[in-house]
């Protein structure tokens, strides 16, 4: 059976050229970074060398780059720092109806402790503009926090004119920039953005081992206390084969940036071509234009998403109903409610995304299997309808 995998947003294999760039760093060059003997040099080296690389790849300084266990840790980080440290200042955040449940649930613990939270709509495209943004600020709004890129439906925001917005009035920018990073051009110092979140198992790095960005001159609280790792603000033994695997996996995602956007969007385009035009009622989740490039976020009229995908994995293709992170939940997907979908086209809902492993091949396997699953659902849905079940 071929087996076919379409949930690179999820996340992505580790490139082989990462994998032997790390594997010496669990045995051979395995030093603690704090250690003052060779060993330990060695290792702090391999840090600052991978801090060089990530940094690389969004235009930011090295010493911008703080690494983290990942997105999420990230996301937590700027949220309670922020707050800790400019809640003399004010006690409003800003962030959207549709942003990762990292960010969410960190704003909505934060409003238990009293502080106030604006969860902006966002447009029929998915999108928030930045008369949304200013609409929404206050005299007390201490941080807004606007995703790049969705992780549900692939929709990119215009980043640089929101952040230009909160500069515009002293407020900290923060940008969650997990499925961004490899897929879209960043560059932090024309973006305006004062923290970004990044993660390495989005880009064929491993999995554990992230980043924020913190612009020179911005200061929030630390996340994590205990030694002095990472310059004094993230404490802990640094995961140093991880952070040489993300730092290769940045440089990767740098040297072949267009041709792997190239890639993903030729055949996200080719897929979602043909499943409109082969399968009727079905329909793309926000825009095609501001997307990213091998985002296909697709809804099958009159049946369930979890049963096609149960459906493919039989076959040997891996998708996702939404957020793999959420997909266990039975609740209707967040983003595309609050992209005015309606709740039994939510349930119908696939998200195929492509990466650089996917072939022409995949996705034509892909489609012609979905036009079979689909059609025998509908059938099935057509017969249990007629007989009142």
């Amino acid at each position: 059976m071929r087996n076919v995998y379409l949930d690179y947003s999820a996340t992505t294999p580790v490139k082989d050229e990462v994998l032997q760039e790390m594997i010496p760093y669990f045995t051979e060059k395995f030093g603690n970074p704090s250690s003052l003997y060779d060993k330990g040099l060695e290792s702090r080296d391999a840090v600052s060398h991978a801090r060089e690389q990530v940094a690389a790849l969004i235009g930011a300084q090295p010493k911008e780059i703080f690494f983290t266990a990942g997105g999420t840790e990230a996301d937590n980080w700027v949220v309670f720092g922020a707050a800790d440290k400019l809640k003399a200042k004010g006690n409003h955040i800003i962030t959207t109806k549709v942003e990762h449940h990292a960010m969410l649930h960190s704003c909505q613990f934060l409003e238990k402790q009293g502080f106030e939270v604006t969860y902006l709509d966002i447009n029929e495209e998915g999108r928030v503009t930045p008369e949304m943004l200013e609409a929404a600020i206050r005299d007390n709004t201490i941080l807004i926090s606007i995703m790049m890129v969705n992780n549900e439906i692939g929709t990119v925001m215009a980043i640089q004119e929101l952040a230009a917005v909160a500069r515009a009035h002293g407020i900290l920018f923060h940008t969650d920039a997990v499925q961004a990073l490899g897929n879209v051009p960043i560059n932090v110092k024309e973006l305006g953005v004062d923290l970004m979140s990044m993660s390495a198992h989005k880009i064929y790095g491993p999995k554990g081992t992230g980043a924020l960005y913190i612009r020179r001159g911005v200061h929030i609280s630390n996340y994590l206390h205990g030694g002095a790792q990472e310059a004094k603000k993230r404490a802990g033994t640094e995961n140093l084969t991880g952070i040489v695997g993300f730092g290769k996996a940045a440089e990767i995602a740098k040297r072949d940036f267009d041709k792997h956007v190239e890639h993903c969007r030729t055949l996200r385009n080719h897929l979602v071509e043909r499943v409109l035009a082969e399968i009727p009622n079905t329909f793309v989740n926000g825009t095609m234009e501001h997307r990213h490039p091998g985002n296909a976020s697709i809804t099958f009229e009159y049946i369930e998403g979890e049963a096609i995908l149960l459906f493919l994995n039989h076959a040997g293709i891996s998708v996702s109903t939404g957020s793999a992170c959420s997909s266990n939940s039975l609740e209707p997907s967040h983003v595309l409610t609050a992209l005015g979908v309606p709740v039994e086209k939510i349930h119908g809902t696939v998200r195929f995304t492509i990466g650089d492993f996917t072939t022409m091949e995949d996705v034509d396997y892909v489609v012609d299997t979905l036009k079979n699953v689909v059609s025998r659902l509908r059938e099935i849905s057509s017969v249990n309808t007629q007989k009142g079940w």
